[in-house]
């Protein structure tokens, strides 16, 4: 299937209904309606921004983890839904007052931005206390039942309609799409794991440990190292582990090597930590159950382990609260993530993304038209969707 670009044209309906944008030729979601079943095309001609919404036209939408788990049934989702919230774009069109980006710029027309996978009220208790992608009426991109007024609302589609009060960030047009799609979701809730284990222990020359070596893991391997970190990485795939080297890992080890073998964990700890063998912070990425285990295991005392993978139902973690309090942990949880994360990972990606090869983890970019095949999909850490 071959979509064309469409362009905007603004229309003046009364003003209480909203600014109305009609789309010509008509901009296309591709939507998902349930499970066994594949993405249908769906022609939306026009939108009605409210004050403060913006109109984008998507550049580039990567696939993330969450999405495929939820066209596999792993994950419950409402149907039908247009899936997509890691992706980059330029601004369209604009609603009445227009809107501002989170280091208050007023966002212009043409502008490339990336925007958060949360929509928070800003005013709720939750929000009020610091914990706005928690809202208690909390509405993400990507994971929202189809609806009228919102039918571009996941990044799977030629447009992507912003509501008011969408954290937004301007991106530099000479870094590759590539580098920032994955902004909106991988990059900014590592940010979020890594300013949740800095609170606790500074990563300045602290040793880390990393268990999984996907798109989260490889970015906070590269975070971790610039801020003056070193940094272990454990995964049981050898191709993931020579990826995190290139990611600025001092060393790897192989979860599944088997006890005393130099490849294992505690080996590779011993040769790298040095008179400090054990991790001070330790950061789980890859919702391992075992891997969960092996780091509270492995974390040294008075140190940090962030849960940042175990985003599914699984066994309980069986931890003695003795060891808690004799070793003098914390446990952080680390889920969505703050406007300001999403600031800091673009930051991040513009300061360092020639330093990595984050372009390089992108697999194959299909059109969008086929967003089933880039769904199933399979051996690089993201697959790319191009409307």
């Amino acid at each position: 299937m071959t979509i064309k670009a469409v362009t905007p044209r603004v229309v003046e309906p009364p003003a209480r209904l909203g600014m109305g944008v009609s789309v010509f030729p008509s901009a296309t979601a591709m939507v998902w309606p349930g499970e066994g079943h594949a993405h249908e095309a769906v022609a939306v001609p026009g939108v009605r921004l409210a004050p403060g919404d913006v109109l984008v036209e998507v550049e580039l939408a990567t696939v993330c983890g969450s999405d495929i788990h939820t066209v596999l049934g792993h994950r419950q989702a409402p149907a039908p839904l247009v899936l997509g919230h890691e992706q980059v774009g330029r601004v369209v069109a604009l609603g009445r007052g227009g809107a501002k980006t989170t280091d208050g710029h007023r966002v212009a027309l043409g502008e490339r931005i990336v925007w958060s996978v949360a929509v928070p009220c800003g005013r709720c208790v939750r929000c009020r206390r610091g914990l706005p992608q928690k809202c208690l009426s909390l509405q993400k991109y990507g994971h929202e039942r189809m609806r009228r007024g919102w039918e571009l609302s996941g990044g799977f589609a030629t447009h992507a309609h912003i509501l008011d009060g969408t954290p937004l960030v301007r991106v530099p047009d000479d870094i590759p799409a590539e580098v920032l799609a994955p902004a909106s979701c991988a990059t900014a809730t590592v940010a979020a794991a890594v300013d949740a284990a800095s609170v606790i222990v500074p990563l300045e020359g602290a040793l880390v440990l990393i268990a999984g070596a996907g798109m989260l893991g490889l970015t906070a391997s590269a975070m971790a190292v610039e801020a003056g970190a070193r940094v272990v990485v454990s995964d049981p795939v050898p191709e993931r582990r020579e990826a995190a080297r290139a990611f600025g890992a001092s060393a790897v080890a192989d979860p599944r090597a088997a006890p005393g073998s130099p490849a294992g964990l505690a080996a590779v700890l011993a040769k790298t930590g040095g008179r400090s063998p054990a991790p001070t912070i330790a950061l789980e990425l890859s919702g391992n159950p075992a891997a969960v285990r092996s780091l509270f295991s492995a974390v040294d005392v008075g140190g940090v382990l962030v849960l940042v993978g175990s985003v599914s139902p699984g066994p309980e973690l069986d931890i003695a609260p003795e060891q808690l309090v004799r070793r003098l942990l914390t446990i952080r949880g680390v889920h969505n993530y703050a406007p300001r994360h999403l600031e800091q990972a673009v930051h991040f990606l513009v300061d360092a993304w020639q330093r990595y090869p984050f372009a390089e983890q992108v697999g194959e970019t299909f059109p969008l038209g086929e967003v089933d095949r880039a769904l199933a999909a399979t051996g690089h850490p993201r697959v790319g969707v191009r409307p």
